[in-house]
């Protein structure tokens, strides 16, 4: 993506409202509701993400989980940046991942914004955004820990970015990195407790 002018106060909270209402929409949720699997919320960790959906025992209802969600986000970078330039995308896809976090419909409570937080990447910044999948599959792989695999990937997110040379996009990852820690404040305690479950199990966590 190009730099851009920056954007005036009413474009920018245009933007978040677009961001926002794109991530908040509970793909995980209306996906399990669709095939029959009950409510997502009430099993596993409890919250709307493709890992939690995982936990239903249908791979390919958390596969689409995971496209969905990695869809809103990029879907908020790309039109944002459209209309309103590299600013519009950043404001954008940091609200989708807000709005993934903390949907209205849902009385604020979702996911933890890994798939969304990918996509926006990918969308913002392609090169960081493939290095971001490559070392989660990598640390998937080898741990086996969704958890750990979404801190390793996010933390490196803005060292690859500053790394490819694209500062403003290294803003836009650490910032979105810290959410990501946030969110998954009490995975990092199970993981230094050494609780933290593996991919595809039905404990508590993801």
């Amino acid at each position: 993506m190009i730099a851009s002018a920056p954007i005036g106060w009413p474009d920018a909270l245009l933007c978040l409202a677009v961001g926002y209402l794109l991530g908040s929409i509970p793909f995980g949720l209306i996906i399990t509701r669709l095939a029959g699997l009950g409510d997502v919320r009430k099993i596993g960790s409890g919250n709307i993400g493709a890992t939690n959906v995982l936990r239903t025992g249908k791979k390919w209802a958390a596969a689409l989980t995971l496209l969905l969600d990695g869809g809103k986000g990029a879907v908020a970078v790309l039109v944002a940046y459209m209309f309103y330039g590299t600013e519009g995308g950043v404001v954008a896809g940091t609200a989708a991942i807000l709005g993934h976090i903390f949907p209205i419909w849902l009385h604020f409570k979702g996911g933890k914004g890994v798939a969304t937080f990918i996509g926006v990447m990918l969308a913002a910044y392609w090169p960081t955004g493939l290095l971001v999948i490559a070392t989660w599959l990598i640390v998937a792989y080898l741990s086996k820990i969704s958890s750990l695999s979404a801190l390793i990937a996010a933390a490196l997110a803005p060292a690859y970015t500053i790394a490819l040379g694209n500062l403003p996009y290294a803003v836009l990852a650490f910032v979105l990195a810290v959410i990501i820690f946030i969110t998954h404040h009490e995975n990092i305690h199970r993981l230094w407790r050494g609780e933290e479950p593996r991919i595809g199990g039905k404990k508590i966590g993801g």
